[in-house]
């Protein structure tokens, strides 16, 4: 029995550290870290059969025609609000002060950047325009331009570095506070819950897409859905955070409108 090889980029977790091949298909993962610098080479050159993807480039992708197709395996998932830092001497005392601040983010594409700015939006009283936003690259998908209120910064610039010398007025980083700052959110594991309490569900950050002619082989998905078994969902399942990340998408111009069922899965 010959065994097909895809080529893969998927991120190091515990729940990825040992994915079992099966008879008929293994997979060949490309060491990248961080993983995020996979998602551009995939939707702009489909660099990889399989890969990691953040939910906000797979639907911004999707609706550029970009044929990638969506398995329902997570890759990543969290609470966003730890994400969100200013100097711990800064007048900020929670997300509802940061209108009219200066508010930097990797990529205005980011997908935390996409969930932190539709909580600020719906339970916060602050829109995303409200917001003089900094970024310092661009999306992974190439046709995308940021909106008019998002400049870019001086290339060379460090976002940490622009948030300490009061270039920028807080920040999105990862979950580790740089020395110095700490979160807009007075209690994080409190804010996540008050998300988890208004939709329901943990925000998705990853998930997994493959080539779409790839998702057309009944025997490739079977394989794909036994090795991401420990990751995999369902579409149900996943329609809760799929939708909101839409309608956050659409009302920060990430997408002109929420993606269809149909739309998404195809």
């Amino acid at each position: 029995m010959t065994q097909r090889v895809l080529t893969a980029a998927i991120g190091e977790y515990p729940h990825t550290a040992a994915l079992a091949d099966t008879p008929t298909l293994r997979l060949d993962r490309a060491t990248i870290k961080p993983i995020n610098m996979a998602f551009a080479p995939m939707v702009r050159e489909l660099r990889f059969d399989v890969c990691e993807m953040a939910i906000a480039t797979f639907l911004m992708a999707k609706e550029a025609g970009i044929p990638i197709t969506l398995l329902p395996a997570v890759m990543a998932e969290r609470y966003q609000e730890g994400a969100l830092v200013c100097p711990k001497d800064s007048p900020i005392q929670g997300p509802a002060d940061l209108k009219g601040k200066r508010v930097g983010v990797r990529a205005y594409s980011q997908t935390t950047g996409m969930w932190l700015r539709g909580v600020l939006a719906d339970s916060h009283g602050v829109p995303p325009d409200s917001i003089p936003w900094t970024t310092f690259e661009d999306a992974h998908v190439p046709t995308f331009r940021d909106p008019p209120f998002v400049t870019r910064a001086a290339p060379g610039s460090d976002i940490a570095a622009m948030l300490r010398g009061g270039e920028l007025d807080a920040a999105i980083f990862g979950f580790e506070v740089p020395e110095g700052m700490r979160t807009v959110f007075p209690d994080p594991a409190a804010a996540g819950r008050d998300f988890q309490a208004r939709y329901g569900f943990k925000p998705v950050n990853h998930l997994v897409v493959v080539k779409s002619e790839l998702a057309r082989d009944a025997a490739v998905m079977d394989g794909l859905r036994h090795i991401f078994a420990a990751s995999l969902t369902t579409p149900d399942a996943l329609a809760p955070a799929i939708a909101l990340a839409g309608r956050f998408c659409a009302a920060q111009g990430l997408i002109k409108q929420p993606l269809t069922t149909a739309q998404v899965w195809s």
